[in-house]
């Protein structure tokens, strides 16, 4: 009788929390680091201790950058009550301090785990410990939860995702929780109710236009899998389009430009992958550019999308709440070429005047009848904000 009486109330529980998230905690698309696209496993104590001050001193905390992420290889086995052990060796002094430490900073921690038995570099996952280690974490005072699917074979995915939401809800704490399984299951149709963020394809390669084996592919090939998503983005659940490669080692500058104006335009978390530590100059001032994150942050929330393909030249905009429009052309060609954009094209009026400012020149470029014209060098954009002109 007992026994029956405490599954009852298990499942009530269950159908209670089903669903449920923690609301207005991403009004905007998140930002921050991952430690993965540089790092990898080569994760510490030592590190994000560095990485949080460098986050501070570079300027990107004040351009709007404030979660730190440690992804997997921070954890390394279980007690024997199944509490989840940090890696003693790289993390000394215990997650919880290296919390507060970032914490201190007036940043905030992000962790990591996998819907699995084991993450994807084979440490222990959560599969049967979700309860346990959100009530871990929520301890911990951790604030974001990166959720990945390695190692799942015959769990569905929306019923997994929602047995950590759960967890993390019943945890009690706060955590912005990040949807990690690649796009596979068309999370964008189900995760709003479960999570802040979902991943829309597989990981992001430091690179133009390349793939593997594993069908991890270049940031140009991600950009075309986003078309016909923008519909399901907007305050408190965004696509994510994984995180930015811009400063590292396979991408040019006007590479890095391209991906961080189409990021932006495209309302993508920024979640930086780079060594912050040692920027370049000009990975800095793409990566703190506050007129281009401002077309990120608009709180319309809209999720901007291509309006005009013509081959290798593009033409995408993104609606902004005071009127005006966020338009990146964009030159995936080898050579220099001339790209138009028509008022009618991103919702203009054909007979008005418009302002046209240069968002990584940050400034006017002065007012245009009916079109703008540029030419864009190879592998490059203008990134642009059109206001009408009344």
């Amino acid at each position: 009788m007992i026994k029956n009486i405490i599954l009852v109330l298990i499942s009530f529980l269950s159908l209670t929390l089903s669903g449920q998230k923690f609301e207005g905690l991403a009004p905007t698309p998140p930002m921050g680091w991952n430690s993965w696209n540089w790092f990898g496993c080569d994760v510490s104590e030592k590190l994000i201790k560095e990485i949080a001050e460098a986050i501070v001193q570079s300027g990107m905390q004040e351009a709007g950058y404030q979660y730190i992420v440690v992804d997997d290889c921070w954890q390394i086995s279980r007690d024997s009550a199944g509490n989840i052990l940090a890696d003693p060796q790289r993390f000394p002094s215990g997650i919880k301090s290296l919390v507060d430490y970032v914490h201190s900073r007036r940043l905030k921690f992000g962790i990591y785990s996998c819907a699995g038995r084991k993450t994807c570099q084979k440490r222990p996952g959560s599969r049967g410990y979700e309860f346990q280690d959100a009530r871990q974490y929520a301890a911990w005072g951790v604030d974001y939860l990166k959720f990945d699917w390695c190692n799942t074979t015959g769990q569905n995915a929306e019923e997994s995702y929602r047995t950590m939401s759960d967890a993390i809800y019943a945890a009690g704490r706060p955590m912005l929780f990040s949807i990690c399984d690649w796009g596979y299951s068309k999370p964008w149709t189900w995760a709003a109710k479960v999570g802040h963020l979902w991943r829309t394809t597989d990981d992001i390669l430091d690179c133009w236009d390349c793939g593997d084996t594993r069908q991890n592919i270049g940031f140009v090939k991600i950009l075309d899998k986003q078309a016909g998503l923008e519909k399901f983005a907007g305050p408190d659940h965004w696509n994510d389009p994984d995180m930015l490669q811009v400063g590292n080692s396979g991408l040019t500058i006007s590479e890095g430009r391209a991906h961080f104006a189409l990021w932006c335009l495209l309302a993508a978390p920024l979640m930086a992958g780079n060594d912050v530590r040692n920027m370049k100059k000009e990975t800095k001032e793409i990566l703190t550019n506050k007129e281009l994150i401002d077309i990120n942050q608009d709180k319309l929330g809209i999720q901007g999308y291509k309006v005009r393909d013509d081959e290798d030249l593009e033409v995408w905009m993104k609606p902004l709440s005071d009127g005006s429009k966020a338009v990146v052309m964009f030159n995936r060609g080898e050579i220099a070429k001339e790209i138009i954009c028509y008022w009618p094209e991103i919702d203009l009026y054909s007979n008005i005047k418009a302002r046209v400012r240069d968002l990584y020149l940050h400034s006017d470029l002065g007012v245009f009848d009916v079109k703008y014209k540029a030419l864009i060098p190879a592998h490059d954009v203008a990134a642009l904000r059109i206001y009408p002109v009344k």
